[in-house]
């Protein structure tokens, strides 16, 4: 399992109740409120293009409300503090910050001088109090989660042993069964000691008769490690990132972070770190617009389900933009029928490393999804990573029939082995013609996909998500295909650094015998 997603499984499966009973009685928090009472703005980082889908599950899983930044790629939206585990499930966001302060209209000084001193004087003004409650509570139920991810790998070790160890894995089930006092020791400030986020998987496999007594020492070394914090506050570590748009600026972003990073250091006594630190403090600049904040997610949350990476990989927030774009349209009335159904099957004729089958499995349960591919490389990686998924999930719910409804194959996308008009939802990431393919190629292909998609594919009810960076190639098979396909909607994204876009196509009523047929 990849960094971010267990970040953001420690966080859903904990209170933000006990993590504020812990900090109350471990830190002895001076401020009137409760973190779990403190009203917050949360930044999100999001695939470009697919800012409104994100705000639209904000909306839908948290009930609040966003507004997409000028600067592209980035929503904000209130929640209160107890909703961070929430916050973290997010699956179209990449990145998380809490935000510290925002100027829409800052006005920067002409000489690089002035500007510079000014954002000096600016950290040391700043309402910091509870930006950073909020990280202590990210941060602690990150460590606890940690605690009761290697309590549940030590007990499923212990399930394989022998029936002769069954007295001892009753003790270790109470053991786990029970909350651990010291699993939230948490110090005004934190050193990288006591951000115990990764854990060796290996040390944990290897499990013996003293696993116990070792939890035990571990514990009370975590305990010591935490006191130890407390004592040496000034070892916290902390770098500055500056993200910087614009043309009027009369500075650098490099010299934007130095100086604010000095600042934030003179004002809280820290000890700057580029590479091992602690705290992130996010100075972002678009224009005129000003926007301090605090990283949540030490790496992209779209690392998550994807163990085997190929030439091409999707991201999985990108995947999982396009699939929720069948629910997210201008129209409500367009709305109920781009939604997917339960029962509906959903397939990815050149699913690559099948991240976009992978999200829809995840997120739509109710639904079949089919992952394909000419390659036998690309179904291999795609048996994989579904493989890893299922593997993660029964560890979860310590079930062995935990499962999924995917299913991956090998195929031709223009000759899919599937009978017409039997597929309702058709999302796949087709090839650029740059590292797959060619762009001289894609003349030939577009076509015949258009129209075996169209074959399979439900009329009047059949929709198609289609992400391209081949516009010119797309336009023209689309054109030819005018009797089978229609679009309904386009939105144009980055995909590293490439313009592409995502086609939201429905299916007419041009009736399936009229298409030919190799099934």
């Amino acid at each position: 399992m990849s960094g971010a997603e267990e970040a953001g499984d420690m966080l859903s499966e904990v209170t933000l109740n006990d993590a504020c009973e812990t900090l109350s009685e471990n830190c002895e928090v001076s401020t009137d409120t409760k973190p779990k009472d403190i009203i917050v703005t949360i930044g999100a980082t999001v695939p470009t293009g697919f800012e409104a889908t994100a705000a639209d599950e904000v909306q839908e899983k948290l009930g609040s409300k966003s507004r997409i930044s000028k600067d592209r790629g980035k929503i904000y939206f209130e929640i209160p503090a107890i909703r961070l585990p929430q916050v973290h499930q997010l699956r179209s966001v990449d990145n998380l910050f809490v935000v510290v302060q925002e100027f829409k209209d800052y006005q920067f000084k002409e000489t690089k001088e002035d500007a510079l001193k000014d954002l000096e004087d600016l950290a040391k003004k700043l309402p910091w109090t509870d930006a950073l409650e909020v990280w202590k509570l990210n941060t602690n139920l990150k460590k606890r989660k940690t605690r009761r991810k290697r309590g549940n790998q030590q007990g499923n070790s212990k399930k394989e042993k022998p029936k002769e160890d069954g007295c001892e894995q009753e003790a270790v089930g109470k053991e786990m069964d029970d909350p651990v006092q010291n699993s939230l020791e948490a110090a005004e400030i934190q050193d990288s000691e006591c951000t115990d986020e990764k854990v060796p998987l290996d040390e944990d496999e290897q499990s013996d008769p003293k696993e116990e007594l070792a939890s035990n020492d571990e514990n009370k070394n975590e305990l010591e490690d935490c006191k130890k914090c407390e004592m040496d506050s000034e070892t916290l570590k902390f770098r500055v990132t500056c993200n910087r748009a614009g043309d009027k600026h009369s500075f650098k972003s490099n010299e934007a972070a130095r100086d604010f990073g000095g600042a934030v250091q003179d004002f809280f006594q820290w000890k700057a770190d580029m590479t091992n630190f602690d705290v992130e403090v996010l100075l972002n600049i678009h224009n005129n617009e000003v926007v301090v904040g605090i990283a949540l997610t030490e790496e992209s949350l779209h690392r998550r389900n994807i163990t085997h990476f190929g030439p091409t990989t999707l991201r999985s927030t990108l995947a999982y933009g396009m699939l929720r774009y069948l629910c997210y349209v201008t129209k409500k009335q367009q709305r109920r029928l781009c939604d997917p159904q339960p029962a509906d099957i959903i397939i990815d004729p050149m699913c690559g490393t099948g991240a976009i089958p992978i999200e829809g499995a995840a997120e739509w349960p109710n639904c079949y999804h089919i992952a394909g591919d000419n390659n036998p490389q690309a179904v291999k990686r795609t048996a994989n990573n579904i493989s890893s998924l299922l593997k993660q999930i029964r560890s979860k719910e310590s079930s062995i029939s935990a499962g999924k409804p995917i299913d991956s194959i090998q195929w031709d996308s223009c000759s899919l082995p599937l009978r017409t008009g039997s597929v309702d939802v058709i999302v796949t990431d087709m090839p650029f013609g740059k590292r797959i393919g060619s762009k001289k190629k894609n003349w030939d292909l577009y076509p015949s996909c258009l129209m075996e998609m169209g074959r399979i594919c439900r009329p009047k009810t059949g929709r198609a998500v289609l992400l391209t960076q081949d516009r010119k190639c797309f336009a023209k098979a689309l054109s030819k295909m005018g009797h089978l396909w229609r679009k309904s909607h386009t939105i144009w994204v980055n995909v590293g650094g490439l313009h592409a876009a995502v086609y939201l196509l429905k299916r007419t009523a041009e009736k399936n015998e009229d298409l030919r047929s190799h099934w």
